[in-house]
């Protein structure tokens, strides 16, 4: 492993430090290279490269609208006997506490960020004699993403859509729900589904949805901190509603209550927010059961149950 590092990255310093790190789904480390520190994750399985470019591309995404600190990514490696390395630049971080209020701050700015592209492309619309200009930032009209991401290790259906309750029940919830059904044949859960789905606009009616970028999994344990500021890493980002971000970062822990303050400072919450909100959750527990087991089948069902009613 390591001298395929060294060949790849053309480095003669390569000293690991720190622990090794463990996350649910890869492995990492960090290491000193002749450039700096690196921070390397990797994955056996075969869709490994799949799910780092995923990465990578969520990455740099995110890094592009210069509204959040996110780590530099540098290289998808391909190892020897299947999967991938993924290396990135390292940054030492400490667990997100008094930086929690400003991340707030960021996450809002990101949501608005394509809302704002808009309002520019409009002015300029209307400006005789301005023309688009390729190096900007283009406003993004639909929901979806330029490349499939994985949200923990299953591929993500990112085709564009839109529609945001078409792209939410097909390529987010329907995905999930096929393969608890392919892996358990759970009939409470199918019987649910078929009665949900049909009531899901009920809960967009005459809301006005602007694809928003987002990190796409924005849990407690994808953020952090240091000196200069909050960081985001492990994103699976897509273009969706903003609401869609803040359901898991209510879940598994959640976050410090000033990020949520300086949060709906900046974009409040809309009519029917916590309903839909139980409804994002829904799509966070799918996504725990089929990576983690039928432990989540009962959260994943209890929510169903709440929505129908």
């Amino acid at each position: 492993m390591e001298q395929l590092l060294r060949a790849e990255l053309r480095t003669k310093t390569l000293r690991a430090f720190g622990s090794p790190g463990g996350g649910y789904i890869s492995e990492g480390r960090a290491y000193d290279t002749d450039a700096g520190p690196v921070f390397v994750k990797v994955n056996r399985r075969t869709q490994a490269r799949q799910m780092f470019e995923g990465e990578a591309a969520s990455l740099e995404a995110l890094r592009g609208t210069g509204l959040v600190r996110a780590p530099r990514p540098l290289k998808v490696i391909d190892l020897p006997g299947g999967g991938a390395a993924f290396v990135m630049e390292h940054l030492k971080m400490k667990s997100l506490s008094s930086q929690a209020s400003k991340l707030g701050d960021q996450m809002a700015d990101l949501h608005l960020y394509n809302q704002r592209l808009r309002e520019k492309l409009k002015e300029k619309e209307n400006t005789v004699g301005q023309g688009a200009e390729d190096a900007e930032p283009q406003y993004v009209s639909k929901f979806g993403f330029h490349t499939v991401t994985c949200c923990g290790f299953f591929p993500q259906v990112n085709e564009w859509q839109e529609d945001w309750p078409t792209f939410f029940t097909r390529q987010r919830l329907q995905a999930q729900l096929d393969l608890i059904e392919k892996d358990y044949g759970d009939r409470e859960a199918r019987e649910l589904w078929s009665r949900l789905q049909v009531k899901i606009p009920d809960l967009f009616r005459g809301l006005e949805i602007v694809p928003a970028l987002l990190h796409g999994d924005l849990w407690a344990g994808n953020v952090a901190e240091d000196n200069a500021g909050p960081i985001v890493y492990d994103p699976a980002s897509f273009y969706g509603h903003s609401e869609f971000e803040l359901a898991i970062a209510l879940m598994f822990g959640g976050f410090p209550r000033p990020f949520f303050t300086a949060y709906h400072r900046k974009l409040p919450r809309a009519p029917g927010f916590d309903r839909r909100l139980l409804l994002y959750q829904l799509f966070n527990y799918l996504n725990h059961w089929n990576h983690f087991g039928p432990e989540y089948r009962g959260p994943s069902l209890g929510t169903l149950q709440r929505l129908l009613k």
